[in-house]
């Protein structure tokens, strides 16, 4: 037998179909180079976020400042590049709160059923029949300010969806032949649940995680441009439209560039989200 012949496992699978997908690639690729960006943004921003020089206040786009400069002087790149920070820990982080919190309420939920399941699923729905974003506003507002506060307000939000999609996904899986043989040597339902079933449902959860971070970034710059997120002077994409929404007549670009990076990253993770989705799916496999 070749020993250079290997076995294509499932994930491998998957990534090649993902590959065939040149608009889930091309979100994924952006998503690299923003995440590149955020971590070395001390290296890459041509000036600190908060570096102000009021001679050159309101400059249009130019060789200097490749965006031009706002109210105070600063460069408007500069602070793009830092808001890209906070943008993007707060999609990730406020999503894997609601993942593991709502994933593991949904598992026991379905693993269990019943009164386990019911009591849960109800408390869900209370969650669920309050808008996801009046929840976060409500929860900021009680909370305060603050990037701590802000993912935790969106990640509570999201609790119940994730709940849901874990709460389907294990009732399809837990019937499984493996689940029973589990069983039948004695393994905990701690280890069936967390060690067999949630790694064998994890499909429809990084489809619907991939989605959240983008409504999660879409909120925290919601948030912020009410005031309730990212506190000046360090930048938030959402916050920077807010501070700049007085000057949009006479000085565009200031509101323009931060609403295209919002634009462009949420296109971006929709777009691979889409893609995941097609090439997680088992009936396309070929």
């Amino acid at each position: 037998m070749n020993k250079n012949i290997r076995k294509k496992g499932p994930w491998r699978d998957v990534w090649r179909r993902l590959r065939k997908n040149k608009l889930a690639m091309f979100g994924l690729i952006v998503l690299i180079l923003l995440s590149f960006c955020a971590i070395f943004a001390n290296h890459i921003a041509p000036e600190g976020y908060d570096d102000q020089n009021l001679s050159r206040r309101f400059s249009f786009p130019n060789k200097e400042n490749l965006l031009g400069t706002d109210n105070f002087g600063r460069d408007i790149l500069s602070r793009m590049i830092y808001g890209s920070r906070v943008s993007l820990t707060v999609g990730f982080i406020a999503v894997g709160m609601a993942v593991v919190i709502g994933g593991g309420l949904g598992a026991v939920a379905a693993f269990y059923g019943n009164k386990v399941d019911n009591i849960i699923m109800r408390a869900m729905d209370i969650l669920l029949a309050i808008p996801g974003m009046l929840l976060a506003l409500s929860l900021a507002a009680a909370l305060g300010p603050g990037l701590n506060n802000m993912m935790i307000a969106i990640g509570v939000g999201n609790i119940p969806s994730y709940a849901r999609v874990v709460r389907a996904s294990v009732l399809t899986v837990k019937e499984q032949e493996y689940v029973e043989a589990a069983r039948s040597i004695g393994a905990s339902d701690f280890r069936i649940i967390f060690g067999h079933i949630i790694p064998n449902a994890m499909a429809p959860i990084i489809v619907q995680a991939t989605l959240g971070v983008a409504g999660a970034i879409l909120s925290a710059a919601a948030l912020s441009f009410l005031g309730l997120g990212i506190q000046p002077p360090y930048p938030e994409w959402g916050a920077m439209l807010s501070g700049a929404r007085q000057y949009i007549r006479d000085y565009w670009y200031m509101t323009t560039f931060p609403g295209l990076m919002i634009m462009i990253t949420i296109y971006c993770l929709n777009v691979l989200g889409d893609g995941l989705r097609d090439a997680l799916d088992p009936r396309l496999k070929n």
